[in-house]
């Protein structure tokens, strides 16, 4: 009897389990076990174990490269990234801010672009044609701008959902005090968005890390790879070696892993408490 309890109790938990682990923990596995193959191995495509464990040296291969093209593919990631993340935050909390406690027309459209970031697809061509215009086309500032205007709607849309549960009483005693705009955002406001900040950090982050397409188009160039565009290295017309793109493939998505799992709560709790109020 207990057990049939126990079935019907966590039976939906188990099938779940299962499913995820379909989906994400078996690819995983296969990328892990591909990676520590030799190339002759690898290229049958098996989900079977290594005759030899050749991942450490694999890795090393993968890093050496190309004069060590991973090291400044890795550069370049970072300094996209935290660049991108750094100017999204601060932009996405300020506008949420202010549409959410500014209720006329003006808000009103901003609104609707804001929404209509999200659901039109970007014009590459165009904005290659802008980005040349500015001198920016081929930098790392100019997709740098290209992340941040991508990714603004959706940090917005959290930032405003989140400022939607905090009092105005805050701000009415605050201007009271005399604290400026500005004042009363970044010592008011800011320090009880970090839940949501949290959230937008690691989004964005994972985002613009693994993002493949945008430095394709906009970041053309060996000396401007990112670590998504190493992938290239490694696969030909006529010859891929499935030891090394598996290897890059590991090498790259460790790092949001990381993140993703260290600050999963966060991601929750910052994407849950908007929706108390507002």
């Amino acid at each position: 009897m207990t057990v049939v309890r126990f079935v019907k109790k966590w039976w939906i938990d188990a099938v779940a389990l299962a499913i995820v682990g379909l989906i994400f923990v078996v690819p995983f596995m296969f990328i892990v076990l591909t990676a520590a193959k030799d190339q002759a191995e690898s290229a049958r495509l098996q989900f079977t174990l290594p005759s030899n464990w050749l991942i450490v040296d694999n890795v090393l291969e993968v890093i050496g490269f190309r004069n060590n093209l991973m090291v400044t593919a890795m550069r370049n990631s970072l300094i996209l990234t935290v660049a991108s993340v750094t100017l999204i935050v601060l932009f996405a909390a300020m506008v949420g801010f202010v549409l959410q406690r500014r209720r006329d027309r003006i808000g009103s459209v901003v609104s609707a672009l804001m929404l209509a970031g999200l659901i039109i697809p970007p014009a590459i061509v165009p904005t290659i044609y802008v980005l040349q215009a500015l001198g920016l086309f081929k930098t790392l500032p100019g997709l740098t701008l290209v992340e941040v205007a991508f990714l603004l709607p959706f940090a917005v849309l959290i930032f405003r959902a989140f400022v939607a549960s905090i009092p105005r009483e805050l701000d009415e005693a605050a201007i009271m005090d005399g604290a400026s705009p500005l004042r009363l955002f970044f010592s008011v406001i800011f320090p009880l968005l970090r839940p949501a900040v949290i959230t937008v950090i690691v989004v964005a982050t994972v985002a613009v890390y693994n993002d493949f397409v945008n430095p394709l188009y906009f970041l053309p160039g060996t000396e401007n790879a990112t670590v998504q565009l190493t992938l290239f290295n490694f696969q030909s017309q006529f010859n891929t070696r499935w030891h090394l793109l598996f290897a890059d493939v590991l090498l790259i998505t460790i790092p949001p892993l990381i993140v993703f799992l260290f600050f999963q709560r966060q991601i929750v709790s910052g994407i849950s408490s908007g929706a108390v109020k507002g």
